[in-house]
C-alpha cells in the first residue's frame, strides 16, 4: 500500500455513500449537486492520482489502490450524470481522466468530454481544479 492508501480508501467510501444516497433519494437533486460531485469528488480522486504521478517521485500505487480510485471517480461521474437525468455505468480509467484534466484544467469540462453530459461547452465557467482551485 502506498502512502496514499488511507486517502484512497476514504474517497472510495465517500463516493459509495454519495451514490447510494442519490440513488435512494425520492427527491430531485439540488442544482448545485452536479458540480459538487465533480469538484469535491471525482476531481479529488483524479488529482490524487496526478499528485502521485508528478513531482519527481512516482508513487507506486498498487493495483487495488488504482481500482479503488477508479471506482470512486466513476461513482461520482455516475452521480453527476444522474443529476442530469441520465443513468450511466461509468468505466473510465483514472489515467485517461487525469490526462484530460491536465489538458483542460477544469474538472467539469473533463467530465463533459468523458460523459457527454451535459453537452460539452468550454465556456461554462466551471473553474479550474487542482491544489486550492475550484
Amino acid at each position: 500500500m502506498s502512502r496514499y492508501g488511507p486517502r484512497i480508501a476514504a474517497l472510495e467510501r465517500r463516493a459509495e455513500r454519495d451514490r447510494v444516497r442519490l440513488e435512494d433519494s425520492d427527491e430531485e437533486p439540488q442544482v448545485e449537486e452536479p458540480a459538487a460531485y465533480l469538484r469535491e469528488g471525482a476531481g479529488r480522486a483524479i488529482w490524487l492520482y496526478v499528485e502521485g504521478r508528478t513531482g519527481g517521485r512516482m508513487v507506486p500505487f498498487s493495483a487495488a489502490e488504482l481500482a479503488a480510485l477508479e471506482r470512486a471517480m466513476n461513482a461520482w461521474f455516475e452521480c453527476y450524470a444522474l443529476c442530469h437525468g441520465i443513468e450511466i455505468d461509468a468505466v473510465f480509467t483514472i489515467r485517461d481522466a487525469a490526462e484530460l484534466l491536465l489538458e483542460t484544467h477544469n474538472v467539469i469540462e473533463t467530465a463533459q468530454l468523458l460523459l457527454g453530459v451535459p453537452k460539452h461547452n468550454p465556456s461554462n465557467g466551471g473553474g479550474r481544479y487542482g491544489p486550492g482551485g475550484q
